[in-house]
């Protein structure tokens, strides 16, 4: 039985904060250093930031993690420390290092290149060719980097074959709504069928559009999960591995696979040895196993972290939100408190004559459960004016959405101003069954720097809203806001079921439609009405072209407009 002290670095890099991201991680290596670990491993591109996108074109860029990752070797010292950088040798490389008493033993350059929905790595990188193992503390340890283990015959295994016993996997994997379970249960089974323990360490985070939700895993060699880091949170997660090699006699499969041949691949295979200090006693390290998260709270940990990260990241200290009295405009008010603080978040109300009584009661008390100041700005008069400048162009036209229009525009500019003249973020409102069917004046609510539930459904708003009430015990998201029929007030007794089916029949098309690619003939087949079939999936199509100009927003779906789901926005293919 050997043992060893292993720490992943569950950390938060900013993408080009290379100067930071070194301090964070030479802050982390002397954290494992009190610890008195024997290998410490950090995320995916740490030094760089994931994903760096086009900075990758920058020479200059690469040179900088290179000279960063020069001076965390620096400070290894008697830790074997992974981490993960970009490497320049006849093309650039997603790579980890692997350092030890201040040199860099080896390095490993990612071999399986994702290029679908959110990635986009073969556009960057060449891919790698070595497949390499370690002797390090007499056990044999395999390195790979996020997409490797996802193949049953990958890395991993090939590193089993070469007698891995503890196989280390650097990420950086971004969250979507039920992916961990999904990761886990992949995971569990590359541990079980390679008989090696695995270690995934995963970076935690916003940047832009994506959240990284942490979530590190130790398996043991049977595929149970033996410890779990926290969701959206750094952590350093220190454990003492016991890598019982006599289990893997038990399992026949290795051996009949090297009898058979193979352990021939195209891809050379190296061992290296790095240290095989005795074990010694220490004291033991205490674990607490995270608490489970609903979907409902999860979902809402991964709007705070990207929303609050956005905003810090990008050097901001205040934002300011369009409140209206409905739920989209409170549940991004409670998600901005949560994330910078309440004497950070300003919101702006700005009425009109089709504001009802309810809507002014609902915005005073949910200012009231925040805590947060809320000015208001009427916009009848602005809006008066507007048509009586336009009074001649619009001689003898029908009254239509161009004047519903308007008044969101005009909110829009007093937004705007608000923003330019206090250096606040604008944290837009639209939800993703809005944005989907284009329910939203462009350059009106559309307005903004950051649209923080833009691909959260209209029906997950309403779970978000009553967890969060539940969850404090005390109304933040005023009942009546839960439930009043939905309505955008920009004519008389106006409710969003006049212009589209109602919500939960509406995000079922959806769902269909945009995340699993149905076509119209399969929902129909369904069960679902046709007319309403058809006439969602047109505004759907009809919508790109607003789409494309909305800021960016947080995405936790699979399928987000923009990161996932490209479309052209010239484009006479009908569905």
């Amino acid at each position: 039985m050997k043992r060893l002290r292993l720490t992943l670095a569950q950390i938060n890099p900013t993408v080009g904060d290379i100067r930071g991201n070194t301090n964070k991680i030479i802050d982390y290596i002397n954290k494992a250093m009190e610890l008195d670990v024997d290998i410490i491993a950090f995320p995916e591109m740490c030094i760089s930031g994931y994903p760096p996108e086009d900075l990758l074109m920058k020479s200059r860029f690469i040179d900088e993690n290179i000279e960063a990752l020069n001076e965390i070797r620096k400070y290894a010292g008697d830790i074997v420390v992974i981490v993960g950088f970009v490497d320049r040798k006849d093309d650039i490389y997603n790579a980890l290092a692997v350092i030890y008493k201040n040199e860099i033993i080896d390095i490993y350059h990612k071999i399986f290149l994702p290029n679908y929905g959110v990635f986009d790595e073969m556009r960057y990188f060449q891919t790698g060719r070595v497949i390499p193992v370690y002797s390090i503390g007499g056990v044999t340890v395999g390195v790979n980097i996020c997409e490797d283990i996802w193949f049953p015959s990958g890395p991993a295994y090939k590193q089993s074959l070469l007698g891995a016993e503890l196989i280390i996997n650097i990420n950086a994997s971004p969250y979507a709504i039920n992916k961990a379970q999904f990761k886990e249960t992949m995971l569990s089974t590359r541990a079980s069928d390679n008989s090696a323990v695995l270690a995934y360490v995963n970076t935690v985070g916003g940047q832009d559009e994506l959240v990284f939700d942490g979530r590190s895993l130790i398996i043991d060699q049977s595929g149970e999960i033996l410890y779990r880091g926290k969701a959206f949170k750094e952590e350093l997660l220190t454990v003492d591995l016991k890598i019982d090699r006599l289990s893997r006699l038990h399992d026949p499969r290795r051996r009949a696979e090297i009898r058979g041949g193979h352990k021939k691949w195209d891809f050379e295979a190296k061992n290296i040895f790095i240290h095989d200090k005795s074990y010694k006693s220490r004291q033991s390290i205490t674990y607490s196993e995270p608490k489970k998260i609903s979907v409902e709270e999860e979902v809402f940990e991964a709007l705070v972290l990207g929303t609050r990260d956005y905003i810090k990241k990008n050097g901001f200290s205040s934002v300011i939100i369009g409140l209206s009295g409905g739920i989209d405009s409170s549940v991004v008010a409670a998600i901005a408190v949560e994330a910078i603080g309440r004497d950070c978040v300003k919101g702006l109300f700005m009425p009109s004559k089709y504001t009802s009584k309810e809507s002014i009661a609902d915005v005073k008390s949910l200012a009231k459960n925040l805590g947060i100041e809320v000015f208001t700005i009427g916009i009848n008069e602005i809006f008066e004016d507007y048509i009586y400048s336009l009074r001649y162009i619009f001689a003898n036209k029908l009254t239509d959405t161009t004047e519903e229009n308007l008044q969101a525009r005009i909110r829009g500019n007093l937004m705007m101003a608000y923003s330019n003249k206090f250096g606040s973020l604008v944290l837009t409102t639209g939800n993703k069954s809005e944005m989907s069917v284009g329910y939203a004046t462009l350059y009106g609510d559309m307005a903004g720097g950051f649209a923080v539930i833009k691909d959260v459904p209209k029906t997950f708003i309403y779970r978000l809203c009553r967890w969060l009430n539940e969850r404090d015990g005390v109304e933040i998201i005023p009942q009546n806001v839960l439930v009043k029929e939905p309505t955008a007030e920009l004519k008389l007794n106006q409710k969003d079921s006049d212009s589209l089916p109602p919500y939960d029949e509406l995000d079922l098309v959806l769902e269909a439609f945009i995340e699993k690619d149905c076509s119209l003939e399969e929902l129909v087949s369904n069960g679902m009405d046709n007319e309403t079939v058809k006439k969602v999936i047109g505004m759907v199509n009809k919508s790109e072209y607003k789409r494309r100009q909305s800021p960016p927003g947080i995405k936790i779906t699979r399928k987000a407009f923009g990161r996932d789901r490209r479309m052209p926005i010239t484009n006479r293919y009908k569905d």
